[in-house]
């Protein structure tokens, strides 16, 4: 059976190739494989990393030294233990971000993963997507958070806890929310599964998300998981709104 199959399988497979070729995440051009990006997105994309703020990981445009904070690190220190974005946000990053929450473009997910992987962090110890209520998980159909979770598990063999954290209250679209709006309508909002504690203790968590803004929903998370008993907790998301940079939507 096998040695008749073979044969078939791989003109078929080359036929599928040429109906649905791989396709741009950004603009859906064609490209040579899945998950990459053509010539113009990929050099409009801005990727993230050091040198950084020693808190937040907010990029910085030179080397400040080992330890150097941000101005509003200084001023008020975040609960978490920094923010790593495999990008900036911007044309193309928010396309695929709005792909995958909108358009249930579930690959996206995985293009997502493939760029945050080269920021996770060494001692991860169990990775946690930000939670959707209930209404709008249902709404949509998935959590595009915990897909991208899935997926950097799967790649870097980090368990995976998608209930570990809940939203048990709905809250507002915040994108046209002011940074002390945005906190108030994510307070309370979430909480903690009954057997949350034994799996968060001493333990160093990765929060997911595909796209930081303001930071309201991350920092309300943070607080809660490390008063559950977490050790640190560190974002880890697909794109950052810089300060003076595009909004999120």
């Amino acid at each position: 059976m096998a040695r008749w199959t073979q044969p078939l399988v791989q003109p078929l497979a080359r036929i599928a190739d040429l109906a649905l070729p791989p396709r741009c995440p950004g603009c859906s051009a064609i490209t040579p494989a899945d998950h990459r990006f053509c010539a113009a997105c990929w050099t409009s994309l801005r990727f993230l990393g050091p040198p950084w703020c020693a808190a937040c990981h907010a990029p910085f445009d030179h080397d400040r030294g080992e330890g150097a904070r941000c101005a509003a690190c200084i001023a008020d220190p975040p609960p978490h233990d920094g923010i790593r974005a495999a990008v900036a946000y911007g044309e193309v990053a928010r396309a695929v971000a709005l792909k995958l929450k909108y358009s249930g473009r579930l690959a996206c997910a995985a293009t997502m993963a493939r760029a945050m992987t080269r920021l996770m962090p060494g001692e991860a110890e169990l990775l946690v997507p930000v939670p959707l209520h209930r209404w709008r998980l249902w709404s949509r159909g998935f959590n595009q958070a915990a897909l991208i979770a899935a997926s950097l598990s799967r790649t870097h063999a980090v368990p995976l806890a998608p209930g570990l954290l809940r939203r048990t209250r709905a809250t507002p679209v915040l994108r046209n929310l002011g940074a002390r709006a945005r906190a108030k309508a994510v307070a309370g909002a979430f909480a903690l599964a009954p057997d949350a504690r034994a799996a968060l203790a001493g333990r160093t968590v990765v929060l997911v998300d595909d796209v930081h803004t303001s930071g309201a929903t991350a920092n309300a998370c943070a607080r809660l998981l490390k008063r559950g008993g977490a050790r640190e907790v560190i974002l880890l998301c697909w794109a950052r709104v810089l300060e003076g940079g595009e909004g999120a939507d």
